[in-house]
């Protein structure tokens, strides 16, 4: 059986557009603004206080971020109105393309309702219930969408199972929702290694399968494979070129960490997704030019 053609996930602000793509350079998706283990950031936002995003935004834009993930679920507060307003603030700060990531699909509705542009929505699993409640948005907005291979049992440890699911995914989003292949994008599930060091090699099968038998594209919560080990920046910057090579087109991933953002950069030289090298040496200027500043 011949690869699947390889296909192309546009995603778009009021003014910029963002290619996820096999043959383009891989993307950063900003995953800074979360309050999820920031108990500060959680009570500023039931005060009302949204100032802590401004900084997120411009740290993450700076770090080189093309798309940001913005998550308001926090306990307590009408998700709905905190998203909707957050993406509003957002997308007056940056032209970079939105990710909106909720569980909540009024959250959902009330993110895309006020979004301008061709946002990445974050996330459904193969469960029919949440692929029943959250395709048709995405269908409705013309949005894409991040889709996980587990279903109601747990996530499976196993590549076949994963790349089952992900059939599943692509068949029901396709066939019973009208959504174009190209715009659903799978997270392949990185788990943290601290638990099981041969998790990152069923992982990488899963991204070859996919990428070979599907030809979407693929995204994961990158920080995740370090979990609770020590290094961690160290071991990303070196798990998401290996995950690179493998198929991974996209991270959800902190773009202030420079030393894992270069690793990702120089990877795209290697792979021909930077010609000539010019981003790489655009930076590389810039940077000398900022420390002679």
């Amino acid at each position: 059986m011949s690869p699947a053609e390889p296909l192309r996930t546009v995603l778009r602000s009021a003014t910029r557009e963002v290619v996820i793509g096999h043959d383009t350079r891989f993307t950063l998706i900003g995953e800074r603004i979360n309050p999820t283990g920031r108990r500060i950031f959680q009570q500023q936002l039931r005060d009302g206080d949204l100032s802590a995003i401004e900084r997120d935004v411009k740290a993450q834009v700076e770090g080189g971020a093309d798309v940001l993930d913005i998550n308001m679920g926090v306990p307590l507060t009408d998700e709905p109105e905190l998203l909707a307003k957050a993406i509003t603030m957002v997308q007056e700060l940056t032209d970079l393309p939105i990710c909106i990531d909720s569980s909540v699909v009024e959250a959902l509705e009330a993110g895309l309702s006020v979004y301008q542009g061709r946002a990445l929505v974050n996330s459904i699993t193969a469960e029919d219930d949440r692929m029943a409640a959250i395709l048709p948005l995405v269908k409705k907005y013309d949005a894409a969408i991040i889709a996980l291979p587990n279903d109601h049992d747990e996530i499976p440890m196993e590549a076949d199972k994963r790349v089952e699911l992900t059939g599943k995914i692509v068949r029901v989003a396709t066939q019973e929702y009208g959504i174009a292949q190209a715009d659903i994008v799978i997270d392949p599930l990185a788990m943290p290694i601290g638990a099981d060091t041969a998790t990152s090699l069923v992982t990488f099968e899963v991204m070859r399968r996919i990428r070979d038998d599907f030809g979407v594209n693929m995204t994961c919560g990158a920080s995740n494979v370090s979990f609770g080990m020590p290094g961690r920046h160290t071991l990303n910057g070196t798990w998401l070129p290996m995950a690179m090579t493998s198929g991974l087109t996209s991270a959800i991933m902190d773009a202030r960490t420079p030393h894992v953002v270069e690793a990702v950069k120089a990877a795209d030289v290697f792979l021909g997704h930077d010609d000539w090298g010019m981003a790489w040496i655009t930076a590389h200027r810039a940077k000398q030019e900022a420390e002679r500043a």
